[in-house]
């Protein structure tokens, strides 16, 4: 049983360095949206291609509300969310498998 312990932790600890990794992600776009980027640079294109699926359907649904995107700010809590809830709950369930 302790081999299933370890694999669901590992699990949890890769799902929690890859929402940090993706909520980095978010706020390097967010800056670079703060100035004019070049469109063409392939640095402004990840950014985009990465986080315009998470952003876009949020930026949908909630408008743009005193004119400021606030959708970065929005991913960044569901980010820490999934990180207190789904992630610690993994880590709890593979240390009681011990």
């Amino acid at each position: 049983m302790f081999v299933a312990g370890n694999v669901l932790l590992g699990v949890a600890t890769v799902l929690d360095y890859a929402l940090w990794f993706y909520m980095w992600i978010i706020i390097a776009r967010a800056l670079i949206s703060w100035v004019n980027p070049d469109p063409w640079n392939p640095i402004v294109q990840f950014l985009d291609r990465a986080t315009e699926p998470v952003l876009a359907p949020i930026r949908r649904w909630l408008g743009w509300r005193m004119g400021i995107d606030l959708s970065p700010l929005v991913a960044i809590v569901a980010i820490t969310f999934l990180q207190i809830a789904v992630v610690q709950s993994l880590k709890d369930l593979a240390l009681r498998m011990h």
